[in-house]
């Protein structure tokens, strides 16, 4: 399956599991997909890689020798706003918000399909800027104190930036479009991240992220509110 559009040079993806069975069919559909594709296959070589030859996303297993995945998450967030899809064979829901809480993008469960994982990788990376039809530009958004600029991808309130992973930017933007309307959870998993199945638990994790980085207090919010029996709603007031 070879993906339409790619830009050129085509987006670098690396690769990290410590299962040569699973890397090399993850490497093998993603190559065939029009993807550059590199590997490692532990937490340090991973880290190293990446600061050898940044890639444009990573797709990284939570169990891993050396250095574990979520470790190897934060390091990259460090490093800077690289988009992780987790790949990982748990399927505990704890574990999925632990990767999430630590900054993925995305989360697919072994076993898994390698199209499918194919499709997420392209999603994510098509709402960072460097997949087929690029971001989404629009004009400069503001309310509750709250400015974001799409084409440039920056945030910022009363404070100063806001350092926000690429959902959680996806996510502040629609509301920002939409203020005063309550969208349920299975509304913002379609609209934000283009699926129209998958763990609504993702949803609560991000809003939950979002709140701490954008209320005065996350535990009584006042912009992102809860709208019971509904979803949640940006009151812009």
């Amino acid at each position: 399956m070879r993906l339409p559009n790619l830009p050129s040079p085509p987006p670098r993806v690396l690769v990290v599991d410590d299962d040569p069975t699973v890397a090399e069919v993850v490497t093998g559909y993603l190559d065939r997909a029009g993807f550059a594709v590199d590997r490692a296959a532990d937490g340090p070589g991973a880290l190293m890689a990446a600061a050898a030859s940044p890639p444009d996303l990573v797709v990284l297993d939570l169990t891993l020798p050396g250095l574990d995945g979520l470790a190897v998450c934060r390091g990259l967030r460090e490093a800077g706003p690289v988009p992780v899809v987790m790949l990982t064979a748990r399927g505990d829901e704890e574990d999925r918000i632990l990767g999430l809480e630590v900054g993925a993008d995305d989360y697919v469960t072994k076993p898994f399909s390698p199209r499918e994982l194919v499709l997420r990788v392209a999603s994510v990376l098509r709402r960072a800027g460097a997949g087929p039809s690029g971001p989404t530009a629009g004009d400069v958004l503001r309310a509750g104190g709250i400015v974001l600029d799409p084409r440039a991808h920056t945030a910022s309130d009363d404070r100063g930036p806001l350092r926000l992973t690429l959902r959680e930017f996806d996510l502040l933007a629609h509301f920002l479009r939409h203020p005063g309307r309550a969208f349920s959870r299975e509304e913002l998993m379609s609209t934000v991240w283009g699926w129209d199945f998958g763990d609504l638990s993702t949803v609560t994790v991000h809003i939950r992220r979002l709140r701490h980085k954008v209320e005065a207090d996350p535990a009584s919010p006042r912009l992102i509110t809860t709208v019971w029996g509904v979803g949640y709603r940006f009151d812009a007031r």
